[in-house]
């Protein structure tokens, strides 16, 4: 059975456009596509009001100069359509990855996964490391918690709430505009119209005691690896990316000075060139 396309039109702000696919029975994937090539897949963060456009608009454009970009909206988050009974978790987003690059035909991938989006990535090497060709990981999630990440379990729905968590995210603040604000509103309202925030945030919250990465696996990981993280981070220490560092035996790292949880954003233009430089090296170029 066809599931109806959404009426719905990423805000121009963005500068992406919208695309669709049906991922599973009732599951209809909301994503964005740019360039041509090897494909990379870019997985976001979590968080109120959280979605592809709102995590990778300044990187896209960019990055699609190396290869076949494809940002979705993970399952419970965005606009991306959910089968009834449905479960969240950090292996449900993994599956729900798979499932994408089996609609699009996609053998193997590289991943680049911001926050849970990097632990994500992470637990997909786990998994199914016969479909990675690499992972670029910034602030990988599944850290102990910090301040910051227990305020990030109890999400403030409102424009100021909003505000102080982004604003946790960096450390220039005035990349936290009233634009963004109101945009990360307006698609947290979509998130709760149907009840899933609460239900997506205890599936992350769960899987932080539940289902920590499997540093012997990790361990005997082939693939390469890049680790990004902002010194400044408090959502997410930086001692998470010296912590998978010395575990991971083919990874390599950039520590951004002055910069918060939010790498792709507060230091975007530098970001783009490290991880296209980082994939020219391991034979990506367009």
């Amino acid at each position: 059975m066809t599931i109806q396309i959404p009426d719905y039109k990423t805000d121009s702000f963005f500068g992406l456009e919208d695309k669709w696919l049906e991922t599973a029975p009732g599951e209809l994937t909301h994503y964005h596509e740019a360039g041509e090539g090897t494909p990379i897949l870019f997985l976001h963060g979590s968080g109120t009001g959280v979605t592809a456009a709102a995590n990778w608009w300044l990187n896209l454009p960019e990055l699609s100069e190396t290869g076949r970009c494809i940002a979705i909206d993970s399952i419970g988050y965005g606009q991306s359509v959910v089968a009834e009974g449905t479960e969240y978790g950090i292996r449900e987003w993994v599956r729900h990855a798979v499932r994408v690059l089996d609609a699009l035909g996609i053998e193997k991938t590289w991943i680049v996964g911001n926050s849970i989006g990097g632990w994500v990535a992470m637990q997909f090497a786990i998994d199914f490391p016969e479909r990675l060709l690499g992972i670029v990981s910034m602030g990988t999630g599944g850290a102990k918690k910090t301040a910051a990440l227990a305020g990030h379990a109890k999400p403030e729905l409102s424009e100021a709430g909003i505000r102080r968590t982004l604003e946790q995210f960096v450390v220039d603040k005035s990349l936290v505009t009233d634009e963004l604000v109101s945009l990360r509103y307006a698609a947290a309202l979509n998130d709760t119209a149907s009840d899933r925030l609460i239900e997506v945030v205890t599936a992350r919250d769960r899987d932080r005691d539940a289902l920590p990465l499997d540093f012997e696996v990790l361990a005997k990981l082939e693939i390469p690896v890049l680790l990004i993280h902002g010194m400044q981070d408090v959502v997410i220490p930086v001692s998470r990316t010296w912590e998978l560092l010395n575990v991971i035996p083919n990874a390599d790292a950039h520590i951004f000075s002055q910069c918060g949880h939010w790498s792709q954003v507060e230091r975007a233009e530098e970001f783009n060139t490290v991880i296209k430089d980082y994939l020219a090296a391991h034979g990506i170029t367009r």
